[in-house]
């Protein structure tokens, strides 16, 4: 998971830099193009169908995952980052609350506890901007993709009961092909070599990423594995200095300090999930 956020963290580097003027669409295709490409070749290098057997529900996760990236990246584009970081990591909340409802996953103490120390943590590091300040649409925007964030989480811990953790990140890019392509076709932007460059990276980063991810949420409960990417605001705080020159004040340290104290308490908190009403919230999520 650690290394997960670390993936994510650099993809969200590279739209950062080409955002501005490229189309969200077009990341989104390049991102997608170079995940389909990685994802097949893994699937294949060790002998799983990549078509998987729940397809319906494969289907759905890429739906969601693909609608929840392009609220991500719209909002990093056109919010604050400090902004756009704090709403999207309003998703450990979301994933945390909805598997307990569908899930059956009991919310511990200590998971609680992470998750207060990594939001706290998160609100020091990016130190938001008044609310009111911001344009309310893409708020909603990011809001949106918080929430379609933790759906999409939730349904890798239901796949991953019968699924290979290459066939769900395969059907992530299949289903966003076809999704960003007609929206792309709208408004096409020839990338500059520098540029394509950056593109290949988000999707490089991202394959990285999504397969941390998969594997983390295979073994562990799901509120658990999100509490610990609170790491990747750290890491944020860290490009933020090095590359855009941002400095790191004293509000960010102890952020960071909290949020590694969360990774830590999560670490050491023992899996749990609680099974009464398991097969009513596994009807719902089918």
């Amino acid at each position: 998971m650690v290394l997960s956020a670390l993936s994510f963290s650099l993809m969200v580097v590279g739209v950062k830099q080409v955002g501005d003027r490229l189309p969200i669409a077009e990341v989104v295709l390049a991102r997608a193009l170079v995940s389909l490409a990685l994802s097949y070749w893994m699937a294949r290098r060790i002998g799983v169908d990549p078509w998987g057997r729940r397809r319906g529900l494969l289907v759905l996760r890429g739906l969601v995952g693909s609608a929840a990236l392009f609220c991500v990246y719209a909002a990093v584009v056109h919010l604050p980052l400090a902004a756009a970081t704090v709403l999207q990591y309003l998703y450990p909340t979301f994933t945390a609350l909805l598997a307990w409802l569908f899930l059956g996953e009991r919310l511990g103490r200590r998971v609680l506890l992470a998750m207060g120390l990594g939001w706290l943590g998160v609100l020091l590091v990016a130190q938001p901007t008044a609310s009111s300040a911001l344009p309310t649409p893409w708020v909603l925007v990011a809001v949106a993709g918080a929430l379609l964030t933790a759906v999409a989480y939730v349904s890798v811990r239901r796949l991953a009961e019968s699924e290979p953790a290459a066939v769900i990140i395969f059907y992530f890019p299949l289903v966003a092909v076809p999704m960003s392509l007609p929206l792309l076709l709208i408004d096409p932007v020839l990338p500059t070599p520098i540029e394509l460059l950056w593109l290949v990276g988000v999707g490089v980063f991202t394959q990285v990423g999504q397969v941390g991810l998969t594997q983390a949420l295979t073994q562990l409960p799901a509120a658990r594995a999100t509490a610990i990417s609170y790491v990747q605001v750290g890491f944020a705080a860290l490009w933020g200095w090095w590359i855009f020159g941002e400095s790191v004040d004293l509000p960010t340290a102890i952020g960071a300090a909290l949020i590694l104290v969360a990774t830590l308490i999560c670490l050491g908190q023992r899996p749990g999930v609680a099974k009464a009403g398991e097969s009513t919230q596994q009807t719902l999520l089918r």
